[in-house]
């Protein structure tokens, strides 16, 4: 019979792998996999998660923003609500349109997502009588791989060159591009609107005795082209095309409108053509720093900006690389001379930069845990630890890619985290293993299995204890469960594959490294509890273990353990402890939202836009600039769930401000962007706008950082309330950036038709309703067919835009009436000016108005702003009301006013 003890099964492991020849091919297969996993695994700046949302946009044209809401708005959120798998259904109901956003739960699927929605919408296309006026919708999906990787922007300084060639060069580019493998959606930015512009003189019209119309029909009738069909001359086929499409301008200058006193009336007789962009609805430059090598000679030139999103699973990297290679290739061959190019975006660079500091983190940490094995065991020992601490990592990387996770900040994140834990196993393993050595009481290929054995079963539970305490982690609802998801699964993985090689490649490498060593100086004295080390450890902790006189200590023990909880606790409630998401990474970009009040002209907005690139001229830290005035910027994750995107008109604009490398300063994004922020918010005070500054969250984006949203019975005394609390937001020290979703008041003019005397004089108010469309926006009469344009050409009919300015000329207008005679419009309208229409904003079928802001205090945390506001809010009233309040669920009884909180407190 043999005495050696029964082994369990962490020893029977070790025994089995402790000499095995596979050991090292399967060692040396994790690493060569793990080494794979890091060349191949895709790289990208934000998680791959499924955040679906879509847009349905549906027209009401001349309808109010009552109208749009009570029949477009309602109905719609109700089939809408319908579909399975969505969160919320957001509306906006404005003039003429109505906007629904349909947010997904997180993690449905993109496909199925979109599939569900557009049954959901047409196969309830009859919702509304047909002859209602509603027009027919349109769905545009929205999802993490919308967000371009990539964004290129063309500026000029050459005054032979503007945004029109720029344009064309960018639809050229488009496809050039669109080659390299991997790309998705590739589009331009801040193009002008290219048309055949045909500028009517409305006086030379009427003294030929022509309207508007006539020469809208002329054009019309003139560009069209029809294949007749075919002739079969001597057996041969032949087919035949009737017409010639208006190809130039000097075609459509030589169009006739019709005859006057026996002669032909041209298109040019009555009106001036120019092939060239139509008046501005919006504006994009680029600008630099003094100092700067991509600086304008001006300070600023026009540009536009091409924006590239990846297909899902394509590696940013290697798709933003190999871009820039091409662009270099196609310089001074599609790229003209004059025209340079800047990189603004490259989310593949910083992916990459990002992986390869990975690495340097973990090679870091793993040499730090070895040089602690080393002082404290040995330089074998230390060997053996760091060894399996570098499989472990590799095999996690390879799983990691296995269960499709990518390389971005989230997953970089989650093995830096992990790293700490991971090592573990194989250093307790290792430390017993060297404990039974300088026991010497057995050879050491007997010593390993029980030393493992003894050590396995809490190694083990000590295994699946931290793994129980991150997994749940994994199954987190909302955006952030899916964000974070990484963490715990990579995490988990990794600690598995840990106590794998503990058991397995750590016990072999012990046999191979220790097999000829003793443990000498005091390592018999540490084995038997006489060390230096073990002397302190009894003399701590034996007076606890007694058991006669250790019960009141250990229970004085405990309690100080519970008080030192508590304490931690209190930290936060004394603000010692900042409450917050996670802290803001150092990133090379930041985004300036402004918003001017309803009304504002584009070139304000746009001479605001300017302004404050200026006073970022002396900000070292800036590497370039972008404004985009009447559109929004190339939009990131954060402008995703914002929906930035969506942000058009005359009154709201961009800044793209971008950094220079980490590396070249001192101050982190974060901190540039809180000490800019007083400056241009005066600056945007001078024009009366709201000026934000959206830096790149930390984590899951939210609307804004503080968000609350008002709900009441009453739209008007909602209103009111959200203007009360806006100003308490105003008057709470730390809170920035504060804006509500109301509009600012401004005029509209109204024309109403005298209908009784059109009728009279046999005039349609559809007549008139296209006239004055046709004078003040323009009309496409027809398209141009060049053969060479990519995108359609529009022939635009309307009034120069200085007489579009003045009313009494927009009034003379002249129409004509069935007795032949041209009327003037002003004999058939008036003008009344009335207050703009503000829009209305639905979340899930109640009527809500947002306020936002954000909190640069010294906190810098939202939470700590929002638990001012809530408790001044606490038993009061706002505008006369008294105010409900709720954090975690929208409030169901609309018969009462309400503020419901919401953006980074339901994150954190």
């Amino acid at each position: 019979m043999s005495d050696s003890p029964r082994l369990g099964f962490s020893g029977w492991i070790a025994k089995a792998f402790q000499n095995n020849p596979l050991t090292p091919i399967l060692a040396i297969a994790g690493l060569l996999l793990g080494l794979v996993a890091v060349l191949i695994t895709p790289r990208e700046e934000e998680p791959q998660i499924d955040v679906t949302m879509a847009n349905v946009f549906v027209p009401f044209p001349g309808a109010s923003s009552r109208d749009v809401e009570n029949m477009v708005a309602f109905p719609y959120e109700q089939m809408l609500s319908e579909v399975e798998g969505v969160k919320h259904v957001y509306s906006i109901s404005r003039p003429g349109m109505a906007i629904f956003t349909v947010e997904f739960v997180v993690g449905v699927p993109r496909q199925e997502a979109i599939v569900r929605l557009y049954n959901q919408v047409y196969s309830n296309a009859d919702w509304a009588p047909a002859n209602l006026g509603v027009g027919q919708p349109l769905v545009r999906p929205m999802g993490i791989d919308d967000v371009p990787v990539m964004s290129v922007t063309l500026w000029t300084d050459d005054p032979q060159r503007g945004a029109v060639e720029l344009a064309q060069t960018a639809h050229m580019l488009e496809a050039e591009l669109k080659r390299v493998p991997g790309t998705r959606d590739i589009y331009t930015i801040g193009a002008p609107d290219r048309a055949v512009l045909v500028e009517v003189d409305a006086t030379r019209l009427a003294e030929y005795g022509f309207t508007l119309q006539d020469m809208s029909q002329s054009l019309l009738a003139t560009n069209l082209v029809r294949q007749a069909g075919e002739r079969v001359i001597n057996q041969q086929v032949i087919p035949v095309t009737i017409g010639s499409f208006l190809a130039d301008r000097e075609q459509i200058a030589g169009v006739v409108v019709g005859m006057h006193k026996g002669m032909p009336v041209y298109l040019s007789d009555v009106a001036k053509i120019s092939d060239a962009a139509d008046s501005p609805i919006r504006y994009a430059w680029h600008g630099a720093p003094i100092g700067s090598a991509e600086r304008p000679k001006a300070g600023i030139a026009p540009a536009v900006t091409l924006a590239i999103a990846k297909k899902p699973g394509a590696n940013a990297a290697d798709i933003t690389t190999a871009i820039s290679e091409r662009l270099q290739a196609l310089q001074g061959r599609v790229i003209p001379e004059g025209i340079k190019v800047s990189i603004t975006r490259d989310y593949g660079k910083t992916a990459t930069y990002k992986a390869q500091k990975l690495i340097h983190k973990l090679a870091f940490v793993t040499m730090s845990v070895v040089l602690l094995v080393l002082f404290a065991l040995g330089w074998r020992e230390a060997i053996v630890v760091g060894t399996a601490v570098v499989l472990t990592l590799a095999m996690t990387l390879f799983a990691s890619w296995a269960m499709g996770f990518t390389i971005n900040r989230v997953s970089l994140f989650a093995l830096i985290f992990s790293i700490g834990i991971l090592v573990d196993d194989a250093i307790v393993i290792v430390e017993n293993i060297h404990r039974h050595m300088a026991l010497g009481a057995k050879k050491l290929l007997d010593a390993i299995p029980p030393a493992v054995d003894e050590v396995g079963a809490p190694t083990i539970l000590a295994t699946f204890t931290v793994i129980a305490a991150l997994l749940p982690m994994a199954f987190v609802s909302g955006l952030m469960g899916p964000y974070m998801r990484p963490i715990p699964i990579n995490a988990s993985v990794g600690m598995l594959i840990s106590l794998l090689i503990a058991l397995t490649v750590t016990p072999w490498l012990a046999y191979k490294l220790l097999s000829r060593h003793v443990a000498t100086g005091g390592g018999a004295d540490a084995a038997h509890g006489n060390g230096r080390l073990s002397r302190l450890f009894k003399r701590v902790l034996l007076p606890f273990l007694d058991r006669e006189r250790g019960s009141r200590r250990r229970l004085m023990l405990f309690g100080g353990m519970v008080a030192a909880v508590l304490l931690a606790a209190l930290l936060a409630v004394a603000q010692l402890v900042v409450l917050k998401m996670l802290p803001f990474d150092n990133k090379s970009e930041f985004q300036v939202v402004v918003d001017l009040p309803e009304g504002t002209p584009l070139e304000r907005t746009n001479a605001l836009l300017i302004e404050l690139a200026q006073s970022l001229t002396d900000v070292h830290e800036v590497m370039h600039v972008q404004g985009y005035a009447g559109t929004a910027s190339p939009v990131n994750f954060n402008g995703l769930v914002r929906q930035y995107y969506l942000r058009s008109g005359a009154h709201v604009g961009d800044l793209q401000v971008n950094l220079v490398d980490k590396h070249a300063r001192s101050r982190k994004s974060h901190d540039i962007a809180r000490a800019l922020r007083p400056q241009l918010a005066a600056i945007g005070a001078r024009y009366g706008a709201s000026v934000k500054i959206a830096e790149v969250p930390p984590g899951p984006p939210v609307m804004a950082p503080l968000v609350a949203e008002v709900y009441g019975p009453d739209a008007t005394r909602a209103r009111a309330i959200a203007h009360d609390l806006q100003a308490m937001f105003a008057a709470t020290h730390g809170l920035v950036d504060i804006d509500t979703s109301m509009e600012s008041a401004a005029p509209r003019e109204v024309v109403v038709v005298d209908r009784e005397r059109a009728a009279r004089l046999g005039i349609s108010q559809s007549q008139i309703t296209d006239a004055l469309t046709l004078a003040v926006s323009g009309v496409d009469a027809s398209y141009l067919r060049d053969g060479a344009s990519k995108y359609p050409v529009p022939i635009r009919l309307r009034l120069p835009a200085g007489e579009q300015a003045n009313l009494a000329q927009l009034l003379a207008i002249r129409l004509r009436a069935k007795d032949d005679r041209l009327v003037p419009l002003s004999e058939m309208v008036r003008v009344e000016r009335q207050p703009w229409e503000q829009t209305l904003y639905h979340k899930d079928l109640a009527p809500v108005v947002y306020v936002t802001a954000d909190e640069a205090g010294a906190l810098d945390s939202p939470l700590y702003g929002m638990f001012n506001v809530v408790a001044q809010l606490k038993d009061g009233q706002l505008a006369g009301e008294q105010i409900d309040q709720y954090f975690f669920a929208q409030p169901t009884d609309t018969s009462r006013f309400a503020v419901k909180w919401d953006g980074e407190w339901q994150i954190t």
